[in-house]
């Protein structure tokens, strides 16, 4: 199967969307309650890293599904990981 351009893009839209929204139940519930017991520091300093340095690269390459999604992706994670070290045990 013979994918066009464009409906490889709209996959990574849509697989950029659906990633982005899973955050945001964690991030709505870590503001909430500013319990983060369970939540890892040491993943989640990694993950930001991570989706930090996936955000730099879609810039490198210019591709607005990798844009998008890590430049939420990353707010939302570090919005966490601030919480986490600033309420480090409830």
């Amino acid at each position: 199967m013979q994918l066009a351009a464009y409906q490889i893009e709209w996959i990574g839209y849509l697989a950029a969307f659906l990633t982005t929204c899973a955050f945001i139940p964690q991030a709505v519930q870590s503001w909430r309650t500013r319990d983060l017991s369970g939540i890892s520091l040491g993943m989640y300093s990694l993950f930001t890293l991570g989706v930090g340095l996936w955000l730099i690269y879609g810039l490198i390459i210019e591709k607005w599904p990798l844009i998008l999604a890590n430049a939420i992706t990353f707010a939302l994670a570090l919005s966490i990981l601030v919480l986490k070290l600033r309420y480090p045990r409830k």
